[in-house]
């Protein structure tokens, strides 16, 4: 079975011996936000959707690290012992829970008392990919019902966040089980909620509030940048809601099912080789499926990622005659994306999705 790695009993004793060992000085917990020499709130970000935000929001009112170097899978992500001692010292913690078991275990442990969970601020739904069995012409006709109504939703709010989405209550929501056949899931349910803009936008207000709160003296330039960021996403979801709305297919094929958001937003069905682990392989079973939908739905295009392999993407795009492309699930900015920061390689993904599903 393929399942993350967490922290390695090594790298924890380690951490202990470079002076994690001092929270038990401080009763447990820090004092508050730390700021470093040039007076700047010390912010560390767990990987790269969390280090934008921060990135974005603080302005020059924080210096933010993160814990993820560029080129690094995060779901794999193990910390160095210096990172998990010098957690304790971070005026601002933002991370993801249920995506990087490693800083999970490393957040807990340190204890700041500034720590924001992304995914504790947006609404939980079901949505997702096919995960297994037929696929059921049914199904994929309501999601794309239930996608034009959540077009008609959002439509008059662009840029603001909504409290529930349409596809809550699908009939394919995400299940315990990944179509790649580990049987490892996401505790929680599908974390990639950057991928819609709209959700990250409520993610962005909520980093918003926790700068403010955490460093009230800048407050003002907190709100002021969270206001511009939520804008440029309200125009994001509306590119994509408008560049998506009539297609030849609203199938799409992805290395790794991190894309279940963005399908659900915009009334798109997205089939998986992987499951949410993009290290997870598929069974023989599932190849021949994906072969079957791909003719069924019209798909033209398997799409892999930058930051995992592509082998079994494009061996099932060469023998089912399809070709291949990149959707990023940008978990990470290298010199390999097609963009330099999250909203460029967003609209590098709207692209490749309209040529794949055949806008019009």
């Amino acid at each position: 079975m393929n399942v993350r790695r967490s922290i390695s009993t090594t790298a924890v004793a380690g951490a202990a011996a470079l002076g994690l060992v001092s929270l038990s000085a401080c009763s447990g917990a820090s004092t508050g936000a730390e700021k470093d020499k040039d007076g700047k709130l010390d912010v560390v970000a767990s990987f790269y959707p969390m280090q934008f935000l921060a990135e974005q929001i603080g302005g020059d009112k924080v210096s933010v690290t993160t814990l993820t170097r560029p080129g690094v899978e995060p779901h794999d992500l193990e910390l160095k012992p210096r990172q998990i001692a010098g957690l304790q010292d971070a005026g601002f913690i933002l991370y993801l829970k249920g995506l990087q078991p490693a800083v999970d275990q490393a957040v807990a442990q340190a204890k700041v008392k500034n720590t924001v969970d992304a995914a504790t601020l947006t609404s939980p739904e079901a949505h997702g990919a096919h995960e297994d069995g037929a696929h059921a012409e049914e199904s994929h006709e309501a999601h794309a019902e239930e996608g034009n109504e959540a077009h008609d939703d959002h439509g008059a709010h662009e840029g603001e966040a909504h409290a529930e989405d349409s596809h809550a209550g699908e009939a394919h929501a995400a299940e315990s089980e990944e179509p790649g056949g580990d049987g490892h899931a996401h505790e929680g349910g599908d974390p990639h909620v950057w991928l819609d803009p709209v959700k990250y936008a409520e993610v962005a207000k909520g980093v918003g509030a926790g700068l403010a709160k955490a460093d009230p003296d800048n407050a003002a330039t907190y709100e002021k940048n969270t206001d511009e960021l939520v804008k440029k996403l309200g125009a994001l979801d509306a590119a994509f809601r408008d560049g998506l709305k009539n297609t030849a297919t609203r199938t799409f094929i992805t290395s790794h099912t991190a894309f279940g958001h963005l399908a659900g937003r915009y009334g798109l069905d997205q089939e998986g080789i992987a499951g949410l682990d993009p290290e997870s392989e598929p069974s023989p079973a599932r190849i021949k499926e994906l072969q079957e939908i791909a003719r069924k739905e019209k798909v033209t295009t398997v799409f892999f990622e930058t930051l995992a392999s592509d082998r079994t993407a494009r061996t099932l795009a060469k023998d089912t005659g399809l070709k291949t492309d990149v959707l990023d699930p940008l978990e990470g900015i290298t010199e390999r994306s097609e963009g330099a920061d999250y909203l460029e390689v967003m609209r590098a993904n709207l692209a490749a999705l309209q040529k794949a599903l055949g806008a019009k």
